[in-house]
C-alpha cells in the first residue's frame, strides 16, 4: 500500500511506502527542496493531494533512525503548488524590514544638526588660522610686506609689536678692525661693517665683542645692542628701519681698556 505525505517546507506530495516511512521513524527527506521531515506526521489522503501517478520506491540503508539517515523522496509529477505558509512568512519579514515612520522623521531633522556642527568647525578652523598667523607674523611679513599694516593695526589693540624680520645666517660681518687710539694711550677703536643679504629688510642684530690677550685668552667681552653702536641721535629712526634688503651699516665704537693688555678680538653677530 503507498502512502501520500507532504513536504511541510515547499508542499510538494510524494508517494511512500509504509517500510521507508516506519524504517527511521517516519523521517524522510524531501526530494524537491532537501527537507527533512516526519511523513508520518505530515500523511495526507490521495483525494487532498490529487495525485495519481506512481514513483520509484527509494531503498533506505539500514542504520540509526536519524533525521541525518532519512530516505530520500522524488516528487510527484507535475509538483503540487507551495503550501501558503512560506509566503506568509516572507510577506511578514518584508513587513518588518520597512523603517517606522519616526525613524524617517528622525532622518529628515539630521541635515539641521550637520549644519550646526559644521559651523561650530567653522569657526574653530577659522581662529585657529588666526591664532598661527599672529604667532608667525614676522615671517608673514617678511614673506608679504604689504601684510605689515594690517598687523600694525592689531598690534595697536592687542600691545604687541611687529618685528622685522631677523634671519642671522642673511646677516653677515662684511669687515672689522680693531686698532690703538693714537690720541690716547689705552683707548682702542673698533671699527665693523654689516650686511644684510636678505630680499627684505632686517631689525640690527646684537653683538658680542670679546678682547683676547696673547695666549686668545678673554680679557673683556661685551654684549652691543643696536642702542649701543648706532649714531645716538638716529638711533631710534634707524631701528625702527632696520637694515635695508642689499644694504650696509657701518660703526665705529671706542674702549677704554686701562690696563688690560688685549691683542686680539672675536666678533659674533646674534638676534635675541
Amino acid at each position: 500500500m503507498n502512502l501520500i505525505t507532504r513536504c511541510p517546507s515547499c508542499g510538494t506530495a510524494f508517494r511512500a511506502q509504509p517500510e521507508q516511512l516506519s524504517a527511521h521513524g517516519g523521517h524522510v527527506r524531501c526530494g524537491h527542496c532537501g527537507q527533512i521531515f516526519d511523513g508520518l506526521a505530515h500523511l495526507i489522503s490521495q483525494d487532498t493531494a490529487g495525485v495519481t501517478s506512481e514513483i520509484e520506491s527509494v531503498d533506505l540503508d539500514v542504520g540509526e533512525p536519524t533525521p541525518q539517515a532519512a530516505p530520500e523522496l522524488a516528487p510527484q509529477e507535475p509538483p503540487l503548488p507551495p503550501a501558503p505558509e512560506p509566503a506568509n512568512v516572507r510577506v511578514s519579514a518584508a513587513n518588518k524590514l520597512r523603517p517606522p515612520r519616526s525613524f524617517v522623521a528622525g532622518r529628515k531633522a539630521r541635515p539641521k544638526y550637520s549644519l550646526v556642527w559644521g559651523l561650530l568647525a567653522l569657526l574653530l578652523v577659522l581662529g585657529l588660522a588666526a591664532q598661527i598667523a599672529f604667532y608667525f607674523r614676522v615671517e608673514i611679513v617678511e614673506r608679504y610686506p604689504d601684510a605689515r599694516i594690517y598687523f600694525a593695526v592689531l598690534c595697536e589693540d592687542l600691545g604687541c609689536a611687529v618685528r622685522l624680520p631677523h634671519r642671522p645666517d642673511m646677516m653677515s660681518i662684511e669687515s672689522s678692525d680693531l686698532q690703538a687710539d693714537p690720541r690716547r694711550e689705552g683707548l682702542i677703536e673698533f671699527n665693523a661693517v654689516l650686511r644684510n643679504r636678505a630680499n627684505v629688510a632686517q631689525e640690527y642684530p646684537s653683538l658680542e665683542l670679546t678682547l683676547t690677550d696673547e695666549h686668545d685668552q678673554a680679557v673683556l667681552r661685551r654684549v652691543l645692542e643696536p642702542t649701543d653702536y648706532l649714531e645716538a641721535r638716529r638711533a631710534a629712526d634707524l631701528v625702527g628701519r632696520g637694515i635695508p634688503s642689499g644694504g650696509e651699516a657701518s660703526m665705529r665704537l671706542h674702549f677704554d681698556i686701562d690696563e688690560l693688555h688685549a691683542t686680539g678680538y672675536r666678533l659674533y653677530l646674534f638676534y635675541h
